[in-house]
C-alpha cells in the first residue's frame, strides 16, 4: 500500500523542469514514513477504541487530502477525461478487491 503514498509525494515533482535531488527524496520518505512509525509507537502502547479511531480519522483525512491534490494536479494539466475514468476504475477495482475478499471468507 506504500506505492499509493508515493504516487502522492512524488507525483507532483513530475512536472518540475530539474530532477530533485536524492536529499530531497530521502527527506520526503522520511517525513512519509515519519507518521507511520509513530503510529506504531503508539498503538504499542496505547491500545482502546479512542486511540484506535483517532488514527484512523487521521489516515483516512490524510488520503483525502492527497487526493484532492492529486485532483487538482490532473485538473491543471487538463487531463479531465483520464483522470474520470482513472477513479472509476481505481473504485471498481477497490470494491472488486473487496467482494473477492468477502467471497473466500477473509
Amino acid at each position: 500500500h506504500n506505492a499509493t503514498e508515493g504516487f502522492g509525494i512524488v507525483g507532483p515533482l513530475a512536472g518540475e523542469p530539474h530532477l530533485p535531488s536524492w536529499r530531497f527524496l530521502g527527506a520526503l520518505g522520511l517525513i512519509a514514513g515519519g507518521p507511520t512509525f509513530l503510529g506504531t509507537v503508539v498503538g504499542q502502547s496505547f491500545q482502546n477504541e479512542s486511540v484506535f479511531a483517532a488514527f484512523l480519522a487521521l489516515a483516512a483525512g490524510s488520503i483525502l487530502y492527497v487526493v484532492i491534490e492529486l485532483l487538482a494536479v490532473a485538473r491543471k494539466l487538463g487531463h479531465k477525461d483520464m483522470t474520470t475514468w482513472g477513479i472509476l476504475v481505481g473504485l471498481m477495482l477497490g470494491f472488486a478487491t473487496d467482494f473477492v475478499l468477502l467471497a473466500v471468507g477473509a
